[in-house]
């Protein structure tokens, strides 16, 4: 369930970010117009998410030892997952995009 979700929220950022590309939109400018346009339905997934999982962290019922636990993981993991989708990915396809815009103008050259 954390993976899922934590992909999800990267794959909507990125898809975001590839389309603003496509409409010829420079590299850094389509990242922070996608932050800008996506945080919103990532935090709100997230949210969702966490306030659903809440009440198995109180630990009511049978086999609340059980549930707890693994209620704060998912938690955890949603809340750290989500940091690092609106950080981490954005830097990580900065990086890659200027070394791949660098390899084709280098393919392109070479071909000429």
């Amino acid at each position: 369930m954390l993976v899922g979700i934590a992909v999800n929220d990267s794959i909507i950022l990125v898809d975001a970010i590839n389309q603003f590309r496509k409409e010829g939109i420079k590299l850094r400018e389509a990242i922070i117009l996608a932050g800008q346009r996506r945080i919103r339905p990532i935090l709100m997934t997230t949210l969702t998410t966490v306030l659903a999982l809440f009440p198995l962290t109180l630990g009511f019922g049978e086999s609340a030892s059980l549930r707890s636990p693994m209620a704060w993981a998912v938690i955890g993991g949603l809340t750290t997952s989500t940091l690092l989708t609106l950080v981490v990915i954005p830097c990580i396809y900065m990086i890659f995009g200027e070394v791949g815009r660098k390899s084709h103008k280098e393919e392109v050259s070479a071909g000429e």
